[in-house]
């Protein structure tokens, strides 16, 4: 009998599909970068700080939530700072065995001093490429917009992530608060993405109802879907999105912290996986939710009891859902099941595809 403890879940083979890069630095990292730019803090100590920047379970909402990005970014404007962050985020990932990662962030967030986007998204390759160098893992880049900016700032990026494509770009994202902010104003930006066969994901279903969700598929595309807590709400759309196979990148502890569901009993991902959703695990923001991958396992199989069959299950459903070549991904799969198979959680009678 397997026994899902802390050390086996964290030396099992991961995915993390949704990760914010300005929200998942090391704190000692912006103490560092802030003294070497002249950047002032809102903290002298790496103590106070991370009371400032990890928000906690008593955080009262998503735009709480996301005031600490203001001091993450004040750091990330800086062309070697770029390089740093991501390096350091594949560098910690990689160290709780995640084997594939995408890295989203929004370039047009990281031009304050001047860098020119396609600076800032060089930079950020630079980053990912040396990390792929030193560590176990590969690494997607997906390009954000941000809902309540300007429609034509997410065309810019569009254009953007049509020029890297080829590059390490691997994907294309709408983020940022849903209310009175419709993804559907967004949609010249997804039409360029989409005739340039580039992967998409929302947020969506976050802190706004399922029609959030229902926008996101049907009028700008989505592959995936970010976070989708309040699918369950329309049957319809729930059938919709099992029958198409559409991921839900799901964060817990992030969605407790912006109150996107009660707490944790409140929490759909039992019930989505029991349904048979295609949901996979991930951490949001690793600095201000103060988490990691290892910790969302836990956290998922103490609070919803859930079995090594579970665990193996959200595991593949990662790695089915990476915005990653076909032959690659296949190729992929076959080696963590090859894995998973070694340590006990698949047997030869599983139907695991």
């Amino acid at each position: 009998m397997i026994t899902l403890n802390r050390d086996l879940v964290h030396s099992l083979p991961k995915t993390e599909l949704h990760c914010h890069l300005d929200g998942s630095l090391r704190i000692k990292t912006i103490m560092e970068l802030a003294e070497q730019q002249n950047v002032k803090l809102p903290a002298d100590s790496e103590a106070e700080l991370e009371k400032i920047l990890k928000v906690g379970m008593n955080c009262s909402s998503l735009v709480e939530y996301l005031r600490p990005f203001d001091v993450t970014l004040s750091v990330l404007q800086e062309p070697e700072a770029l390089v740093r962050a991501t390096y350091e985020l594949a560098e910690d990932c990689a160290e709780e065995n995640v084997r594939y990662l995408e890295i989203r962030f929004a370039p047009i967030l990281h031009t304050q001093k001047g860098m020119r986007l396609h600076e800032v998204i060089s930079n950020v390759l630079k980053g990912k490429a040396l990390a792929e160098r030193d560590f176990n893992i590969k690494i997607g880049i997906i390009i954000c917009s941000i809902r309540h900016n300007d429609p034509e700032e997410s065309l810019m990026s569009a254009e953007l992530a049509v020029a890297f494509k080829n590059l390490g770009v691997c994907g294309f994202d709408l983020a940022g608060a849903e209310k009175n902010y419709p993804a559907k104003d967004h949609r010249s930006a997804f039409e360029l993405i989409v005739n340039n066969n580039i992967n998409t994901t929302v947020h969506a279903g976050e802190a706004y109802g399922p029609e959030s969700i229902h926008q996101a598929i049907h009028l700008v595309n989505a592959n995936r879907i970010g976070h989708g807590t309040r699918l369950r709400e329309d049957g319809d759309l729930l059938n919709y999105v099992n029958d198409l196979r559409i991921p839900l990148e799901m964060c817990i502890t992030s969605n407790l912290q912006t109150k996107a569901v009660r707490n944790i009993n409140d929490h759909p991902i039992r019930f989505y996986l029991d349904f048979g959703i295609r949901v996979t695990l991930n951490t949001d923001n690793r600095l201000i939710s103060n988490t990691t991958l290892t910790d969302e396992y836990m956290l998922a199989i103490n609070s919803f009891k859930m079995s090594p069959h579970e665990v193996r299950t959200l595991i593949l459903n990662g790695f089915k859902s990476a915005f990653l070549p076909h032959f690659q991904k296949s190729a992929m799969i076959r080696s963590v099941i090859m894995e998973l198979k070694a340590l006990g959680l698949i047997s030869d009678r599983d139907d695991y595809l």
